[in-house]
């Protein structure tokens, strides 16, 4: 990941800039086009590549101006506008003006959109353990004390932490099955 200089980002002192989510927009007409059968594709689909990832860390960072994430990520305009577009007409960001003359957007997180902040805590997390030799580059903590933050699984009814060992899988209800099929 670039190292940047901002602004109008979080401060580097711990302390995070609020990400202020806006009210879900309107979903699209139809979602990605993807295995209706496993929810990690469909995700995937919608969110995978590289450059919407990082749109997607720096929108958690505060950073939600065209200008700034160009600037902050490195990336060229056309992807950048393309992406952003993809994100807005999937309902997972919204574009609010801030600007009339000329008129200009910030995009702001929608609920779908911070609902995304496990999944990039998690690759964060991964990241730190597998790739960062010299320890993570970022640590993310409790705004209130200061505490670096973990992630974990924990069942709702044992309220117990469940390792990954742990985990098993069953059909859910939006699976589709041989017999439902015509």
């Amino acid at each position: 990941m670039p190292s940047t200089t901002r602004t109008d980002a979080a401060p580097t002192s711990g302390t995070p800039r609020s990400t202020a989510v806006s009210p879900p927009a309107a979903p699209p007409a139809s979602g990605p086009a993807s295995d209706p059968e496993c929810s990690i594709a469909a995700t995937l689909e919608a969110v995978g590549d590289r450059w919407t990832l990082l749109i997607l860390r720096d929108l958690f960072r505060g950073v939600r101006r065209f200008e700034a994430l160009h600037r902050d990520l490195g990336i060229a305009r056309n992807l950048l506008t393309d992406r952003l577009q993809r994100l807005a007409d999937l309902g997972i960001v919204h574009r609010v003006p801030y600007q009339d003359r000329p008129v200009r957007h910030e995009y702001r997180l929608t609920t779908k959109g911070a609902d995304l902040s496990p999944a990039l805590v998690a690759l964060m997390h991964w990241g730190d353990r597998w790739y960062a030799e010299d320890g993570p580059p970022t640590l993310l903590v409790h705004d209130a004390c200061g505490t670096p933050l973990d992630q974990s699984v924990s069942c709702p009814r044992c309220d117990q932490s469940v390792s990954p060992l742990h985990i098993r899988s069953r059909p859910g209800p939006g699976r589709t099955t041989e017999e439902a099929s015509p």
